[in-house]
């Protein structure tokens, strides 16, 4: 399955009227969980990227961002490990993970952004809530566009460092899969899972929040635990790097396209998109149901 497809399949799934959320996601799930490693691999480039053609807030974003759960889950098998998404809809991790070998179980979470969203700040990264759903697990683990995270300073670092959270990357689950990294007897990825415990202990409060704990130190670690050299490193992440700047052109084209699509509307044609796009209609219907719903006046 190359991204296209999964947009596509994405999209007809939140377009079906006779299926719920929870059948499409099934239907997703089966499709992505049957994938090879090398194909999974391909997803893996492209998933921390939403095409900005998917509406905000829309059924068709929901339906991505569960993709993601699934796509994450199905990595984390193809390292050795059981992982499952979880169906629950709100205060839970995306992915629960456990060790078939060495008996730790860890939470995971998937995190996807648009690149015509540059303004992020701490709540969308979840590093708090991933603390809070670990709950009896050994570890959590964050997985993010590595250059979506913050580039100096931010809360999330010493956050994580604080709550012994893991913050990785769709790009080093590219490396991992790339170099056939995968837990045997003799290779236990809990020191992965883990490098934020190693990180805290060599980290002053001072500089806690530097993005250089995770980004370059805790790469260090990473290549230490896994054992991989720095070129190959490097390789992985300037590949990954110019699959993004391919998406960011795909997606300007986009919406240069959307810009002539308007200028070609009626205006009344336009008028209508807007209403749409606004939901006023929606909202109007809403109030009218709330004031509905209350009690009539006790005389």
């Amino acid at each position: 399955m190359e991204f296209k497809e999964l947009e596509t399949l994405v999209r007809e799934e939140s377009e079906s009227d006779d299926k719920t959320f929870d059948e499409s996601s099934t239907r997703i799930q089966k499709k992505i969980f049957a994938l090879s490693k090398k194909r999974t691999t391909q997803l893996l480039k492209n998933i921390g990227i939403i095409p900005e053609s998917i509406r905000h807030d829309s059924s068709e974003e929901k339906l991505f961002a569960k993709a993601t759960d699934i796509l994450l889950a199905k990595t984390f098998q193809d390292l050795g490990l059981s992982a499952s998404v979880n169906n629950e809809r709100a205060n839970c991790a995306d992915v629960v993970v456990k060790s078939k070998i060495h008996k730790y179980s860890m939470v995971a979470d998937a995190k996807a952004f648009r690149l015509s969203r540059t303004a992020k700040n701490q709540k969308d990264f979840k590093v708090k809530s991933m603390i809070d759903w670990r709950g009896d697990h050994d570890y959590s683990v964050l997985v993010c566009p590595f250059y979506q995270y913050p580039k100096n300073r931010s809360q999330i670092y010493g956050q994580a460092l604080d709550g012994k959270v893991c913050l990785l990357s769709w790009e080093h689950l590219v490396l991992f899969l790339e170099n056939d990294v995968k837990e045997t007897k003799k290779l236990s990825l809990q020191k992965l899972w883990n490098i934020s415990d190693e990180l805290s202990s060599k980290v002053t409060v001072k500089n806690k929040d530097k993005n250089t704990n995770f980004h370059q130190d805790g790469n260090l670690l990473i290549q230490k635990h896994v054992g991989l050299k720095e070129d190959v490193f490097r390789r992985v992440f300037e590949l990954c790097r110019e699959v993004t700047v391919k998406r960011g052109k795909s997606e300007i084209k986009f919406w240069e396209s959307e810009i002539d699509r308007i200028n070609g509307l009626t205006k009344k044609q336009a008028i209508t998109e807007l209403l749409e796009s606004m939901k006023i209609r929606k909202k109007i219907s809403t109030i009218q149901k709330y004031i509905d719903s209350l009690p009539q006046e006790q005389t």
